[in-house]
């Protein structure tokens, strides 16, 4: 088993991949740990670009038959990775790097089962940085998911969570959900089942061209939110 594995969902954003991967891969370089980069193409229609972009950098490449969506994206990274500890994070690596030492630090020596990157907290810079629709519907958002996740959560959609093998392996092999409300369910798994959860503050690298569609994705997630939901009725969690 390998130190850390950072799991990355792409779909046809290969310019935004190729610019933004050495920023990750030359840190990571230098570091005196083992460590995978998987790329997980969700069925792009520059899937080539996109490849040899992986290939360039020396990550490990999947691909997706079709387009499944970002949650089918990360878990098939997460089930097909090596590391003690699994990150997934953005195609344009949204966030500082100290960032994700911070995931993993407080993975490896505080001993939580799964951290996640909250941008409401105050050592945090983001809202202010992004448009005013797009903080006005995370913020909405999560209001909506504060009765589902049952926990103190008020960021749940921050792209950059992090977990130990055990707890990936447990929870992506419960998921269900395969668009961007799988960071909700993830959370609302990870709560039920007693998992220590961790936050940390993050701060915005830079603010890139967003392939989320704010009305159509709003839509879609607020379905999945209803399929979360359902699923805790029905008790279809308690079932791998």
């Amino acid at each position: 088993m390998i130190f850390l594995s950072i799991i990355i969902p792409v779909y046809n954003n290969s310019d935004v991949l190729k610019y933004n991967l050495p920023y990750l891969a030359g840190y990571l370089s230098k570091k005196d740990y083992d460590y995978e980069i998987i790329i997980v193409d969700d069925g792009s229609s520059n899937g080539s670009e996109v490849k040899n972009i992986s290939d360039n950098f020396n990550c490990r490449y999947i691909v997706n038959g079709k387009n499944f969506g970002k949650g089918y994206s990360i878990k098939q990274g997460m089930l097909n990775s090596d590391g003690k500890y699994r990150v997934f994070t953005d195609a344009d690596i949204p966030y500082e790097i100290e960032d994700l030492e911070k995931i993993i630090e407080t993975l490896d020596k505080e001993k939580y089962d799964m951290v996640i990157g909250d941008r409401t907290l105050n050592a945090s810079s983001y809202f202010k940085d992004v448009s005013i629709l797009r903080s006005f519907g995370s913020k909405f958002f999560s209001l909506i998911i504060g009765g589902i996740t049952s926990g103190n959560f008020s960021d749940t959609q921050c792209g950059l969570k992090g977990f130990t093998a055990e707890t990936a392996v447990d929870l992506f092999n419960r998921t269900k959900i395969n668009g961007f409300a799988i960071d909700v369910e993830l959370i609302y798994l990870a709560f039920k089942r007693n998992y220590k959860i961790g936050k940390i503050p993050v701060k915005l690298r830079k603010q890139g061209v967003s392939t989320v569609m704010i009305f159509k994705h709003g839509i879609l997630m607020l379905f999945d939110l209803f399929k979360i939901k359902y699923y805790q009725l029905s008790k279809k969690y308690e079932k791998k």
